[in-house]
């Protein structure tokens, strides 16, 4: 875990090494402003995409503040900042990765408002299916019911491929000669510069890239499973998304009997194409429930 981190955490919040039953991992957390008169209401644990990290939610902190929710962003295990063996894929088997999930939610004291990002929903959907105790909602950004688009795994496919042969250095070169796809194989689009994001990439470890592409290839529909689970669902996305069609999306939210926002003006990524609306309509659903 660096100490010299890529990205500056946004106002108000800090980054530093969660401590579990699992190890550490890098989380940014911001919470609520008791001298601005707001009073916390819950706390929201957030998992990032394929090829992302935590920075990919720190235009959500400063407004969900404002709502009166802790949020924190961890990087998975292997993840940018996040430590994670470099060449021993069953370290990030899904059932690994879930189970690292828990321990977070564990840490924080629980019970949490659990979120997930594409891979990041499909990882958290993993940890919701082996114990839901520690989460009182759990909100699908973006991330659908079974594998990714043909398409989408055609460039995760390519990027694989890189990954046997070639050093990651040279591989985000190639990214960058190709131009990226929106999340999925691309890691050229975030939020920052091209040296910020260039780091954030070479923090990655290669292992932990090829065992959750394959996840993303090949993961079953666990839907009805879901859904048998007593938890208030959310499944928001952008208006248009390349790696999970929005019709399948709506599909899945009403097999999920879930709340459904569809984010105008966004894609793939909705936290960072329209961060104000997300925040607001993920803020609206947990109001919702009512205050824990």
């Amino acid at each position: 875990m660096t100490s010299h981190p890529t990205f500056p955490p946004p106002p108000g919040a800090r980054a530093y090494p969660l401590r579990t039953s699992r190890g550490e991992f890098a989380v940014v957390d911001s919470s609520p402003s008791p001298e601005a008169g707001v009073e916390e209401r819950g706390v929201v644990l957030m998992l990032p995409g394929f090829t992302g990290s935590k920075e990919d939610f720190r235009l959500l902190h400063e407004p969900l503040a404002q709502r009166g929710y802790r949020v924190v962003a961890v990087d998975g295990r292997g993840q940018h900042e996040s430590e994670g063996p470099l060449d021993d894929e069953s370290a990030y088997a899904q059932r690994e990765l879930a189970r690292d999930v828990l321990a977070q939610a564990a840490a924080l004291g629980g019970p949490v408002h659990l979120v997930g990002h594409s891979l990041g929903g499909q990882i958290a959907r993993a940890a919701v299916l082996l114990d839901h105790s520690p989460f009182v909602s759990f909100t699908l950004v973006s991330s659908g019911p079974a594998e990714i688009s043909v398409s989408q795994q055609q460039r995760v496919k390519l990027l694989r491929d890189a990954l046997a042969v070639l050093s990651m250095a040279k591989v985000w070169e190639a990214i960058q000669a190709m131009g990226p796809p929106e999340e999925v194989g691309g890691p050229a689009r975030g939020l920052g510069d091209q040296d910020q994001l260039r780091r954030r990439w070479l923090g990655h470890s290669p292992a932990q890239l090829l065992a959750t592409g394959r996840q993303l290839c090949t993961e079953p529909d666990r839907v009805a499973e879901l859904a048998a689970i007593p938890l208030p669902f959310h499944v928001l996305s952008g208006a248009h998304d390349d790696t999970w069609p929005v019709a399948i999306l709506d599909d899945m939210a009403l097999r999920l009997e879930a709340h459904r926002t569809v984010i105008t003006g966004a894609e793939h990524s909705p936290n960072a194409d329209q961060p104000l609306p997300t925040a607001h309509a993920l803020a609206d659903f947990w109001d919702g429930l009512g205050r824990l």
